[in-house]
């Protein structure tokens, strides 16, 4: 008799989990079809990143190479392109190369703009401080010291990529504003920073003496060429260095 209710027992226990079965099933089913359609779909979306980001990487390529043999025309057409469907980083990179075209051509407003874009574009902060420095360095000569520093103070913070450039850039503006202690001030920590490079610490000894003796006012030639020393674009997310022409940084 107690097989027979045992029996019955496991039979009506069965029947339950059946029924449960049935019932989740389809939850079950749903959740795995949706975790599929998930990876599926992250799947695409990192291939089509990764062909965007290739294609663009050869657009840049050639237009670099054009600019290269003096085919300005075909760098312009092909940053331009750029600028409107390429990977991010090589968007920022395009906007920059043609604000460098556009310096050249003594548009620095126009210059000025498309550096600001380039930092908006950029896929992180070091493409974007590239853009920030290079932007607030074609105002040097011509922008109130106000807005160069509201442009420089944030990049020269600890842990920002290009800070000593920005220092540098800093003290060279309070030295055409006449700000000349504190640009002296500034100019004596960049000989004593450990990231100063031995070109950054020698225009900051330059800048010190010609402080001190009370000539000054020849140094908006050193501030030239502290402008055209700033840094090209940092190695792109593949890996690939960034490639800038000379004249178009």
């Amino acid at each position: 008799m107690v097989d027979v209710f045992d029996e019955v027992e496991e039979q009506l226990r069965s029947d339950r989990y059946k029924t449960l079965a049935r019932k989740t099933a389809p939850w079950v089913v749903g959740g795995l079809a949706i975790a599929l359609a998930g990876s599926l779909g992250y799947w695409a979306w990192d291939s089509h990143r990764g062909r965007v980001a290739a294609e663009s990487s050869e657009k840049y390529a050639a237009a670099v190479e054009s600019f290269g043999a003096n085919n300005t025309a075909a760098a312009t057409t092909g940053f331009e392109e750029l600028t409107k469907s390429g990977a991010p980083a090589y968007k920022a990179l395009s906007m920059m190369q043609l604000a460098g075209l556009k310096l050249e051509e003594g548009k620095t407003a126009e210059a000025v703009a498309l550096f600001d874009q380039a930092a908006d574009a950029a896929p992180n902060e070091a493409l974007a401080d590239v853009a920030r420095l290079k932007s607030a360095f074609a105002l040097l000569d011509t922008a109130p010291y106000a807005d160069i520093e509201k442009r420089l103070t944030p990049l020269t913070e600890e842990k920002r990529p290009y800070r000593v450039q920005a220092k540098e850039a800093l003290a060279f503006a309070k030295l055409s504003a006449g700000k000349m202690t504190e640009a002296r001030a500034d100019f004596s920590v960049l000989t004593l920073l450990a990231e100063s490079s031995d070109q950054v610490r020698e225009r900051a000894r330059t800048a010190m003496q010609m402080i001190d003796s009370g000539s000054a006012k020849s140094l908006p030639a050193i501030a030239k060429a502290a402008a055209s020393a700033t840094p090209a674009p940092p190695t792109q997310p593949d890996g690939i260095p960034a490639m800038v022409p000379e004249g178009a940084q």
